[in-house]
């Protein structure tokens, strides 16, 4: 399987995905799509079905827990890394529960993203 190079990133922090977005582009993403919730992430996801998700858990309109629920019913292989300021692990779980593949805390250092991002990709696409 080739390497990732589409991805969504969900957040309802415009500079969040401003600093996602300078990190995918870095480790090679070449088509990454932006949502400011929920309900748009699931919709850019069905439309552009991005290889690598990174979603906040509070957002407005519709909650990522229930739009990573929702990406998952439509794409049981979706991947998608959850991100939050909490990362108690009730919090985890229920993501993991719901179907992510990974949990972020949005207050990790860059190499911390870079790394997790990169562990994932080995994992899943053998890269």
């Amino acid at each position: 399987m080739s390497r990732p190079i589409t991805a969504l990133i969900v957040d309802d922090e415009a500079h969040l995905r401003a600093y996602l977005k300078l990190i995918l582009k870095q480790l090679g993403f070449e088509r990454i799509y932006e949502a400011a919730n929920g309900q748009e992430g699931i919709d850019l996801y069905k439309r552009w079905k991005p290889e690598l998700v990174l979603m906040d858990v509070n957002m407005p309109v519709k909650e990522g827990l229930e739009a990573l629920t929702e990406i998952v019913e439509y794409d049981d292989e979706a991947v998608v890394v959850m991100a939050s300021s909490v990362a108690s692990r009730q919090a985890v779980e229920k993501s993991v529960e719901c179907g992510a593949s990974y949990y972020l805390r949005k207050d990790m250092k860059k190499e911390i993203v870079v790394e997790t991002i990169n562990n994932l990709i080995e994992e899943i696409w053998g890269e």
